[in-house]
């Protein structure tokens, strides 16, 4: 009776994180603290790896969903998300060598001026992009993809909001192609988390199954959220979490 109540509230909240993820991002920020709740006795690795695969999958929906409606710059995104990929394998074995403490409270630092930036420029993200990205901005977003997904490999939270920004400050896109393109290069650098964490057997498949499919429904669901509400629901959508991203880091670093 205990494990199909608790099985009934994993999928609740791998809907809700699926959803979140793909409408405005952090759906970590939901489900691995309640996986860590309902599975307090196993190996953390595990309880990593189980998140995971369920948000890998939902943010493969989430992705097709938005690749379907909003053209992406391909040309820049595929080696870019290789290079995320690589940046956050290195990035997962280098765990045990990097002070990841200090990372919390330089991230809630950053979060507060990518905040402070979106709320005073009210037209950022809202108008679409026409022209092509110049060799610059295509060696700048080579760049932002290896250090994000070194980033991602070694700590993790915020990776989608880092994204997203840097899509929208330097290469001008809407909210709306930057959700879309954070998304691409989000499902490499869980693939390159995956492919740790699968061949060490530490996916808990009994979870990971059914909190997949959840998040593949949620992942649907905020996806055309997303697409319906445009690029003022982004933002808006972007800031809220950005507040609740900073009150969790501030409330687990102080």
């Amino acid at each position: 009776m205990k494990m199909d109540v608790s099985i009934f509230l994993l999928l609740i909240v791998g809907f809700l994180a699926g959803l979140m993820d793909a409408a405005v991002g952090g759906g970590g920020l939901l489900q691995l603290p309640a996986l860590m709740g309902l599975l307090p006795n196993a190996p953390i690795a595990t309880v990593f790896g189980t998140n995971k695969l369920a948000s890998f999958l939902g943010t493969s929906m989430a992705t097709t969903q938005f690749i379907r409606k909003i053209r992406v710059p391909w040309k820049m995104l595929l080696p870019a998300a290789v290079l995320a990929f690589i940046g956050s394998y290195i990035g997962a074995k280098l765990v045990t060598y990097v002070p990841v403490q200090y990372m919390r409270p330089a991230m809630l630092v950053l979060m507060l001026l990518m905040f402070v930036y979106t709320f005073y420029k009210k037209n950022l993200g809202q108008t679409v992009r026409e022209h092509a990205l110049s060799h610059r901005e295509y060696a700048i977003g080579l760049l932002f993809g290896a250090l994000i997904g070194l980033y991602d490999g070694i700590f993790g939270p915020g990776t989608g909001s880092l994204l997203a920004f840097v899509f929208v400050r330097f290469f001008a896109y809407d909210f709306l192609t930057a959700t879309a393109s954070a998304k691409i290069i989000n499902l490499t650098t869980n693939l390159a988390a995956l492919s740790f964490f699968v061949p060490n057997g530490h996916i808990l498949w009994d979870w990971a199954i059914p909190l997949a499919l959840a998040n593949v429904c949620g992942g649907m669901v905020g996806a055309r959220l997303a697409i319906l509400g445009g690029t003022r629901f982004l933002r808006h959508g972007f800031m809220v979490l950005l507040v609740v991203m900073m009150a969790k880091f501030a409330w687990d670093t102080f």
